[in-house]
């Protein structure tokens, strides 16, 4: 097939087209390079089935070829740059959606929505099914980003509604692993970094908040069972074992076997208390769930971001 995959450059987009390449599939890469890095893809640049495209999906797009999917995975993901990007995060997820799902329509392609757990706001239920409605200030400093991606679900369902495109929507948990940035802000390559620098551990609250931690190849492997489902309604894709954040910074200081203490600090305005999928619906309508455990991702980001 041949797949376009906007935010193709970035961290979980660099897998996806890895995986797709490997699958035997044409790969069109599609990034402005806000956030993401032409480093992750540089590897498949002269590869015959891979081609990329430097463009900001908010603008009009014309592609004379044919495409039988395109991947919408373009956004800021990280508060850090959501909240420094907050203008153009709101527009990927308006703009960009309704041109790609142009796109898609006008090209007969199926469509497949990068949707995020951040629907669900500060869930006072969990784990979080996608009945879900979810507890989020429309307001709040992280309404960009989660403003942004129900809008980007509300368009893409009418697109299905309406029977102009065939679609998907995947809610994707906290996800992880190597092309990550050091300074993207996000758990996982906060604690990597400041443990492996000696410095102390930075805690939000008391440390009782929870995440769970899904590695980029499982993700990468539900997203392709997802497109070759027949579901048009949301999706989540994530870990469902849930973790303390305190937790979780003495594993990453055992891991880095590094002497780093742990440091507290208030947490931050509409800071998820809860964060963790029901991934009943995948178990049973894809047949996935993920196999990575905690120890060996986290052991292969150690070694990546070692190398950053």
């Amino acid at each position: 097939m041949k797949i376009f995959i906007t935010g193709g450059a970035g961290f979980i987009g660099s897998h996806l087209c890895d995986f797709l390449l490997e699958a035997g599939h044409y790969v069109i890469c599609v990034d402005n390079l806000l956030t993401g890095d032409i480093k992750n893809i540089k590897h498949n640049l002269k590869n015959k089935r891979f081609e990329f495209i430097k463009h900001d999906v908010t603008k009009p797009l014309k592609f004379a070829g044919r495409i039988d999917w395109i991947l919408h995975f373009a956004s800021p993901a990280s508060p850090v740059d959501y909240m420094n990007y907050p203008l153009e995060t709101l527009d990927v997820g308006s703009i960009g959606t309704k041109n790609m799902l142009e796109l898609a329509k006008k090209k007969k392609a199926k469509f497949i929505l990068a949707s995020t757990s951040e629907v669900y706001g500060d869930p006072k239920v969990s784990p979080q099914n996608e009945e879900y409605l979810g507890n989020v200030n429309p307001i709040g400093p992280r309404s960009v980003y989660d403003e942004a991606k129900r809008f980007s679900e509300a368009l893409t369902s009418a697109y299905q509604r309406e029977k102009l495109v065939d679609t998907r929507i995947a809610r994707i948990f906290n996800t992880y692993g190597p092309r990550m940035r050091l300074d993207d802000g996000r758990v996982v390559p906060n604690f990597v970094k400041q443990a492996l620098t000696g410095q102390a551990l930075t805690v939000y609250g008391e440390g009782k908040q929870t995440r769970s931690f899904c590695y980029v190849s499982d993700l990468a492997a539900g997203i392709y069972k997802l497109m070759y489902s027949k579901i048009s309604e949301p999706v989540n894709l994530g870990n469902p074992k849930e973790l303390k954040i305190i937790d979780f910074a003495n594993v990453i200081i055992r891991l880095t076997g590094s002497r780093s203490k742990v440091t507290y600090k208030p947490l931050p305005e509409d800071d998820p208390k809860q964060r963790c999928p029901d991934i009943g619906k995948a178990k049973k309508e894809l047949e996935w769930e993920p196999k990575v455990n905690l120890e060996e991702g986290i052991k292969k980001t150690i070694e990546y971001f070692k190398g950053e």
